[in-house]
């Protein structure tokens, strides 16, 4: 469909709100029409795609769907297909992604909006969770930043802390710009065995979410607390990533995200998912993400948050019946 090569070579040049609307209007009646499954969904609920004349008014696929279809736009060979984590004997979601350069060039920009070129810091993937199956896209882009590097220190760690602990001295000494990624349960582990006077100054200390049944729930907050005691850093920051996007939001402190411009969260009425809420009131979050070309742009989260006005959002939890994944944060 030529339609979607000229709408994936505009996505990352949006520059502004009305750009952003062009955008995913253009791309929901090219979904909306061939994709399969999206169209079945739009079709079920009585609603005519022609009809849609604002971004608030198109219809969110409830993510659910990823576990039990392939939710493509068009027919592709995929190149890779990923998959979410899920506690024994539950259902996984499937991503079949047709462009892996496309979720490149996506992460890449959503990283260096944020943070600057991946290729300055020397990336240390704490992921113990993911490495040990196949098909995390977190697993992906992580070894991109850590290809990427400039520092021959980046890598993966499982549960060898000593050498990752002796890794962090060695940079604190030479004051390089160090990225620790890890699943919360492992930086934890890894807190609780940091010297009390470790410090790095120029450390950021980033957490993606998911416990994994590895140790007790805890809300984001106290989470934080332990881990800026630990590492000695005034902010914990955190990724909002899923295997069903192919963009990220971030948070450089406080469990606060943003999004990079081709990504929006709305905020849905719990009672009522087909109507959007109110700024800073809880209910389902639904997310835009323009990169989803070739899947679904237009996805309803089993996530609960909120959103301030200036469209930063916080995560607050799960839906009860939702069940746990690798993203799954802790309820506030």
């Amino acid at each position: 469909m030529k339609g979607l090569n000229s709408l994936k070579d505009t996505i990352f040049n949006i520059a502004n709100n009305a750009a952003f609307e062009r955008t995913a209007l253009a791309l929901f009646y090219t979904q909306s029409e061939h994709n399969a499954i999206y169209a079945s969904y739009i079709h079920s609920l009585g609603i005519d795609p022609n009809s849609i004349r604002s971004v608030r008014e198109i219809p969110f696929l409830p993510i659910s769907f990823f576990k039990t279809h392939q939710v493509e736009t068009g027919s592709f060979v995929p190149e890779a297909i990923f998959t979410s984590s899920g506690t024994s004997g539950s259902s996984t979601s499937k991503h079949a992604i047709k462009s892996l350069n496309l979720y490149q060039k996506s992460f890449t920009a959503c990283f260096e909006r944020f943070y600057g070129n991946p290729q300055d810091y020397c990336t240390l993937a704490l992921l113990p969770s993911y490495l040990e199956r196949s098909g995390s896209s977190l697993v992906y882009m992580a070894e991109s930043f850590i290809k990427k590097s400039n520092h021959s220190e980046s890598g993966f760690y499982l549960d060898n802390h000593k050498e990752l602990l002796s890794t962090l001295k060695n940079l604190a000494n030479s004051n390089t710009p160090t990225l620790l990624l890890g699943v919360s349960f492992g930086l934890l582990d890894l807190a609780d065995k940091i010297p009390h006077d470790f410090f790095h100054s120029n450390l950021i200390v980033m957490e993606t979410g998911g416990m994994k049944g590895r140790r007790k729930e805890m809300i984001r907050s106290e989470m934080h607390q332990i881990l800026r005691n630990a590492f000695n850093v005034p902010s914990i920051h955190s990724e909002y990533g899923m295997t069903e996007l192919l963009s990220q939001a971030y948070a450089k402190a406080d469990g606060t995200f943003e999004t990079p411009p081709w990504m929006k969260v709305f905020v849905r009425d719990t009672t009522d998912p087909l109507s959007l809420i109110d700024y800073n009131k809880t209910g389902g979050l639904n997310i835009i993400d323009l990169a989803n070309v070739y899947s679904c742009a237009f996805l309803a989260t089993e996530d609960l948050g909120k959103m301030a006005e200036d469209g930063t959002f916080e995560v607050l939890g799960r839906f009860d019946q939702a069940e746990i994944r690798g993203c799954n944060l802790m309820v506030e």
